[in-house]
C-alpha cells in the first residue's frame, strides 16, 4: 500500500483504486468461475433428466428444484456478494468545491465533522459527519478573510480558529478586506465570525493553529522564527517562543504545524528544514527548545496531530501520511500512506485519517501556472490498522 500514487483526476481515486481492481478481479473470476459451472449444469440438462426446464405459454423458464450447486459454487456466490457489499459501503475520498480550492488544512469535531481551509478560493468547507455532503461553510471574504491556511475546531469553546493570509497577489481570493495575516474565530455551529485578530509586524505569516487546556490559541508564524500566543479575552498577541531554529531559511518557510503532545510540551515542524522541535512548557510559559533527531530524515514535515502516548500523526508535504514517535530527544517515523500531491493536513477521526491533498504546486510554483490541477480536489480517507494508533 505504501508509495502507491494517488491521483484526483477521475472518480476512481487510487488510494482505492488498487482495491477496487483487486474487487474487480475477484468480481470477473467469481462470475467466470459462476459461469462455467452453470455452462456445465445446462450440458447435464441435455443428456439426462436431473434439470426438467419447461417453457410456458409466458415465455418464462421453469427449472426443477433438483438442480445442486457445489459448495465450491456457493462460496463464490458467497464472496462476490460480500466483495460488491463492501465496495459499496467504502468512503475513499470527498471530492471539494471550488475550481482553485487548494485545500490546506484540515480539522474535525467529536461528531465526525470535517471542516477544510481553501487557499485558493478562500472560505472553509464542512463535510457532514459520516457522509460526503459538503458545503461552504464559511464564505470567501467573511470577516475580512483571504486565503485560508491552518484551521482548528476549539468545541470547548464553540469557536474555528482559522489562519488568513493576504495572498492576492499570487491568485488568492480578493473578496476579503484584509491586507496582511490575521487569526479569525467563527463559529463553530453557524460559521459567523466572532473574532479577528491580526499578527504583528508587516511580513507575518499565520501557518498552523493549537489550543491548550485553558483556551489560549498558539500559532505559527511561517515568515518569523516566533510562536504567538492569545490568551483568553486577550486583543493581541504575545510572543511565547523565540528562537533562531524557527528561522525560515533564504526562499523558503519556516514553522509550520504545532500541537501539544500527551508530554504537555508544545511540538512545531519546520517546513523547509525539515525540524521537529519540542517546547518545553511549565505554568503556561515557554521553557528549553530542543531540535530532535529523528530516525529518517522529514521531508517538507506539515500539519502535526496528537495520536496517543506522545505519538502523532505528520503529513509530510514531499506525499507521504506519517505515524511519528517521541522517546526523549529522538523520535522515530513510520509510513502509512505514500504518493499524495502536496498533502498539506490530516484530521482523525476514529481509524480513519482524513488527509488533505492541497496540490500547491499549482498555486505557488510560476512554472505551472499555465497548468492546470487535476480537478476535482479532494481529501483522501487513510484506514488506520492497530499499530498506527497507540
Amino acid at each position: 500500500m505504501y508509495g502507491m500514487r494517488i491521483r484526483a483526476a477521475t472518480d476512481c481515486v487510487d488510494l482505492g483504486c488498487a482495491e477496487k481492481d483487486e474487487t474487480s478481479t475477484w468480481h470477473l473470476l467469481c462470475l467466470a468461475l459462476i459461469s462455467r459451472r452453470l455452462k456445465a449444469a445446462r450440458s447435464v440438462r441435455s443428456t439426462t433428466s436431473s434439470l426438467e426446464g419447461r417453457i410456458g405459454e409466458t415465455g418464462s423458464v421453469t427449472v426443477s428444484g433438483r438442480i445442486r450447486f457445489s459448495p465450491q459454487l456457493a462460496t463464490l456466490a458467497l464472496v462476490l456478494s460480500l466483495t460488491v457489499q463492501a465496495a459499496s459501503q467504502k468512503v475513499e475520498s470527498i471530492s471539494l468545491p471550488g475550481t482553485k480550492a487548494f485545500p490546506e488544512s484540515i480539522t474535525s469535531t467529536s461528531d465526525g465533522a470535517l471542516f477544510v481551509g481553501r487557499l485558493g478560493d478562500g472560505g472553509i468547507v464542512r463535510v457532514k459527519p459520516g457522509t460526503a455532503e459538503r458545503t461552504v461553510f464559511v464564505q470567501p471574504g467573511a470577516s475580512g478573510s483571504r486565503s485560508i491556511l491552518g484551521v482548528f475546531a476549539d468545541e470547548a469553546s464553540s469557536t474555528l480558529w482559522a489562519c488568513s493570509n493576504d495572498l492576492s497577489a499570487l491568485g488568492g481570493p480578493a473578496t476579503g478586506s484584509d491586507t496582511g495575516s490575521a487569526l479569525k474565530g467563527f463559529d463553530l455551529k453557524t460559521g459567523v465570525g466572532k473574532r479577528s485578530v491580526s499578527l504583528p509586524g508587516s511580513q507575518a505569516f499565520c501557518n498552523d493553529i493549537t489550543v491548550d487546556a485553558k483556551g489560549s490559541v498558539y500559532i505559527t508564524d511561517s515568515a518569523n522564527p516566533t510562536i504567538l500566543k492569545l490568551s483568553p479575552g486577550a486583543t493581541t498577541f504575545e510572543v511565547f517562543a523565540h528562537d533562531s531554529a524557527f528561522a525560515p531559511p533564504q526562499g523558503g518557510a519556516g514553522l509550520d504545524g504545532i500541537a501539544f503532545g500527551s508530554d504537555g510540551n508544545l511540538y512545531v515542524t519546520t517546513y523547509t528544514a525539515g525540524e521537529l522541535l519540542r517546547v518545553e512548557v511549565k505554568d503556561g510559559r515557554a521553557g528549553r527548545i530542543t531540535t530532535l533527531s529523528g530516525s529518517s530524515h522529514l521531508k517538507l514535515p506539515d500539519a502535526l496531530r496528537l495520536l496517543g502516548n506522545n505519538s502523532f500523526l505528520l503529513v509530510e508535504g514531499s506525499g507521504r501520511l506519517d505515524r511519528l514517535v517521541i522517546r526523549g530527544d529522538a523520535f522515530t517515523v513510520t509510513p502509512i500512506h505514500g504518493g499524495f500531491a502536496t498533502p498539506t493536513s490530516v484530521a482523525r477521526i476514529g481509524t480513519t485519517a482524513w488527509v488533505s491533498e492541497g496540490q500547491l504546486a499549482f498555486f505557488f510554483d510560476p512554472a505551472k501556472k499555465n497548468s492546470s490541477p487535476y480537478l476535482p480536489f479532494r481529501i483522501y480517507a487513510v484506514p488506520l490498522r492497530k499499530e498506527d494508533i497507540k
